[in-house]
């Protein structure tokens, strides 16, 4: 698992934060994670060389403010300067791609119209608001030759966008999240309204097919959760600009993938790529992580094929509501096991809090 720094209240974007964060990883977790770091204002840019020593597996960066403390936007002047001290270390820079300012024009403007239905967070989002913002992400690792990567791309002209910057030698990479592949506008924002609010939107049907081609055409480097629990008191205002975005996705990432990919004839070898092998390598944590070879860790997941609809009052997140709720899935997880340890026997959690370890990454060569 990959854990993200923003944190509440502040994020880990100092040594002495992230130091905390292991401790907690190693006290609490029942698999092994890795972890993100940031840097904002408060502990300045050169915190970077006291969190590439203690261990992080990358950096995460937001174009857009969502929290000034816990979320903030990094303008970018600093973020060039951000990736340049990052660059030599040979971790990715990850980036949250979306355009603040014309964000920020087109909810004013539909707010101060009344237009704040469950449909008007897509329109307020524009593809132009992602697909800018993931143009500078690319550009800005092309100057300083930092790795740069895209999160949670919902649009096929990112990959686009990704494509160009890979084929000019540049080290670009880039994600989507299963709902961006699992959910469309039509179907499923018209269903779940604010579940399903999430920074950037659920797209189109029409997008989300092209999205799948990006996948059957092994473009994408990994595919994610992007995992928030709010609770549903942060889900239910009619405005739907003032509820929370994101929802939980760690539990179903995998048999909601094995089910899209199934459903496009696409080979669970696939899954094997975006789920354990993508990011193993991405992160810097391979060979020991994401592959089953000699010497590697024995982290494997036992699948028994079973159609089901999902039930998340059965989940052991947080919470217990999700926008894939009733969605049918074609595989279940019978058992999991960290470094050939049984933590999941399919019913419940058998392995003991503190099990998981700290992933630190290797070298970049």
């Amino acid at each position: 698992m990959i854990e993200m720094p923003y944190d509440d209240p502040e994020p880990v974007a100092s040594r002495p934060q992230l130091d905390a964060k292991i401790a907690e990883i190693e006290k609490e977790c029942h698999v092994d994670v890795a972890a993100y770091g940031t840097l904002n204002d408060k502990h300045g840019l050169e915190a970077a060389a006291g969190l590439i020593e203690g261990g992080v597996c990358g950096f995460k960066f937001s174009t857009f403010e969502a929290s000034p403390g816990r979320f903030p936007r990094v303008e970018e002047d600093i973020l060039m300067e951000a990736f340049r001290l990052i660059a030599p270390s040979g971790l990715a820079c990850g980036v949250h791609n979306q355009n603040q300012e014309l964000t920020r024009k087109n909810i004013k403007r539909m707010t101060e119209a009344g237009d704040t239905g469950w449909d008007a967070f897509l329109r307020a989002h524009t593809p132009l608001i992602e697909n800018l913002a993931t143009a500078t992400i690319y550009e800005i690792g092309a100057e300083t030759g930092a790795r740069a990567h895209a999160v949670h791309v919902s649009l096929s002209r990112g990959f686009e966008i990704c494509n160009m910057y890979r084929r000019a030698g540049h080290k670009a990479s880039i994600e989507t999240c299963v709902q961006y592949l699992m959910l469309n506008h039509e179907e499923h924002t018209k269903k779940f309204g604010a579940k399903t609010k999430h920074y950037p939107p659920i797209r189109p049907k029409a997008e989300v097919d092209l999205l799948w081609t990006h996948i059957a055409n092994n473009e994408c480097t990994f595919v994610s959760s992007d995992h928030v629990s709010w609770g549903l008191e942060r889900k239910g205002d009619p405005n739907i600009f003032k509820n929370a975005s994101g929802g939980p996705g760690l539990e179903v990432l995998l048999p909601a993938f094995w089910t899209g990919c199934a459903e496009h004839g696409i080979s669970p070898t696939m899954v094997v790529k975006q789920l354990c092998d993508g990011p193993a390598r991405h992160f810097l944590l391979d060979p020991k992580k994401g592959s089953l070879n000699v010497g590697a860790d024995a982290d494997i997941v036992i699948l028994k094929p079973e159609k089901y609809r999902y039930d998340p009052s059965t989940s052991l997140s947080a919470v217990n509501w999700s926008s894939s709720e009733g969605r049918e899935f074609q595989v279940k997880v019978a058992a999991t096991f960290v470094r050939g340890v049984l933590a999941w026997n399919g019913k419940g959690i058998i392995n003991a809090k503190g099990s998981g370890q700290f992933v630190r990454p290797h070298k970049a060569v």
